[in-house]
């Protein structure tokens, strides 16, 4: 799988010919972040102009499958569980869905616009030990401290931070312990790729 991120929360996965993406920002966001593509699934954790823009995600003759709430779907061979969880950004309440999906025998674990890190203990035992975890850090949303540890109660193999900033960043690199983390403009894994990981941070920068 190849995955590609444009900002905020912003991502592209691509496996063969099938592409997903999450949270794609709206062109009524005032992040500056923008980006076109076709998609086949869109998944949307939480109805605000910074992620909710499936309006950037058809292209030609491809228009995406929206999920955008909890529950569980199967689009092309592709199962994904959405479990409910709570978000509030600027003084204003939503509901953010997780999203649990395996891609390429890869189990990944995107926690979309997260601003309080005491889950359900039923989506703790849904989403722990995922390969990969999309973890908020900053943004308005969970600080480094709480975002550093939930992600250590999850025990994922490898974690990708979004929504960051340089300062929020090294905050969060600072509370995993880690001094720096690989920076690249686009991940490409396959699932012998993680073995004997073990909360491995991959930083990856906005095209």
């Amino acid at each position: 799988m190849i995955i590609t991120y444009f900002g905020k929360q912003f991502f592209k996965i691509q496996q063969g010919e099938m592409v997903l993406a999450f949270n794609p920002v709206s062109k009524h966001s005032k992040s500056g972040v923008s980006a076109h593509f076709g998609s086949d699934i869109a998944l949307i954790t939480v109805n605000h102009p910074d992620y909710n823009g499936i309006e950037q995600l058809s292209h030609g003759e491809r228009e995406p499958f929206e999920i955008s709430g909890p529950g569980s779907y199967e689009v092309k061979e592709t199962f994904i569980k959405g479990i409910l969880s709570e978000s509030e950004i600027g003084g204003k309440k939503y509901i953010n869905t997780i999203y649990s999906l395996s891609v390429d025998n890869i189990d990944i674990v995107f926690l979309g616009a997260l601003t309080n890190s005491n889950i359900s203990k039923d989506a703790r035992e849904y989403i722990s030990e995922p390969d990969i975890l999309f973890v908020p850090v900053g943004g308005n949303l969970l600080d480094a401290k709480s975002s550093a540890k939930l992600v250590s109660s999850l025990e994922p193999k490898m974690i990708i931070p979004m929504d960051y900033d340089n300062t929020s960043l090294k905050a969060f690199l600072k509370e995993l312990g880690e001094e720096k983390a690989e920076v690249t403009d686009k991940l490409t894994l396959k699932r012998k790729d993680l073995e004997g990981k073990e909360s491995e941070v991959v930083v990856l920068k906005a095209v």
